[in-house]
């Protein structure tokens, strides 16, 4: 219990250290992620793979398989920051045409051809939840989805298209049920696992030349507002040789009131110092005058050891 309580002003302090690089994603910022949003969202649907639906009722068996997205109509869609660290995509009123294959018998009557439908009123409602992975990457963890159909509408043809018409509810109740029930799982495979994986690609550290490199992983979770969504990230600068080595970050943080634009960025001073530190402990930053090129008025002010601490300054 000592340790621990010895500990813990570290562990705060350490949990809570300034960022040397801040980014505030706004609103009015969303507009473009929704358009990727959109087009990530309609590659999942047509996608959709729906079990085949079959069953009797009296005299008519029915079989319907092979079901197919043809075409995606997702005109009314919005995109908007939910405290503390959530992402809400709502897709309202959408429209979704099918196509699949029909195995139809009626007493001695069997019937194989194909039937065009339509799914319309689709509602679509996802939550997304972002934190920090243990390497600081962006990632999501969590994910909540609710969709529903209004009505679904299919056009029947051929010799027995009465009878269709007549046992037409029991089709298109049974592919409405289970069209809605597959959007979801399709979504949420679609973040927790593909977009998930194309997060843990970007590197959080990156080498800037052949003597630095910088470590831009994530300090902590997003911190989202209604109308901001903020991210710290640690921004310090780290010589190639010695990659471990980093500069101790006593720096104010910065700090970022506008929401009028897009996008935001700030730099903290250690932000900068890091990187001067960096140079100079890769040895870029290490000249040695002597001779006739210290200029007689300067000696004094450029011995080594004075020199040295009034540049690290």
């Amino acid at each position: 219990r000592l340790l621990l309580l010895l500990l813990l002003p570290w562990l705060l302090t350490a949990s809570h250290s300034p960022p040397g690089c801040k980014i505030r994603i706004t609103s009015k910022g969303l507009d473009l992620v929704k358009q990727e949003g959109l087009r990530f969202v309609e590659q999942e649907l047509q996608n959709i793979t729906v079990s085949d639906l079959h069953g009797k009722e009296g005299q008519f068996h029915y079989n319907i398989s092979q079901v197919k997205v043809m075409d995606l109509q997702l005109a009314f869609s919005d995109l908007y920051f939910q405290p503390q660290q959530h992402l809400v995509f709502n897709i309202n009123n959408a429209s979704i045409s099918l196509r699949f294959r029909r195995q139809l018998l009626y007493w001695f009557f069997y019937d194989i051809g194909s039937i065009n439908a339509s799914a319309d009123g689709v509602h679509i409602h996802t939550v997304l939840q972002l934190a920090k992975d243990e390497a600081g990457r962006l990632k999501i963890s969590n994910i909540t989805c609710n969709a529903s159909i209004a009505r679904m509408n299919a056009g029947f043809s051929g010799t027995l298209r009465k009878v269709y018409e007549f046992l037409s509810t029991f089709i298109i109740t049974g592919m409405r049920f289970l069209l809605s029930q597959q959007i979801c799982p399709s979504l949420e495979h679609a973040s927790l696992v593909l977009l998930n994986a194309v997060l843990d690609t970007v590197p959080v550290r990156n080498y800037v030349d052949e003597h630095i490199g910088i470590d831009y992983s994530l300090l902590r979770d997003p911190t989202v507002s209604t109308d901001t969504l903020d991210l710290d990230f640690k921004g310090t600068f780290f010589p190639r040789a010695r990659d471990s080595q980093e500069l101790e970050n006593h720096a104010v943080e910065p700090v970022i009131k506008e929401t009028e634009r897009m996008v935001y960025v700030a730099f903290s001073e250690y932000f900068f110092d890091s990187a001067m530190h960096a140079y100079y402990q890769a040895g870029v930053l290490a000249i040695e005058l002597q001779g006739e090129k210290v200029p007689k008025d300067l000696e004094v002010l450029l011995r080594a050891t004075f020199f040295g601490t009034i540049f690290t300054l």
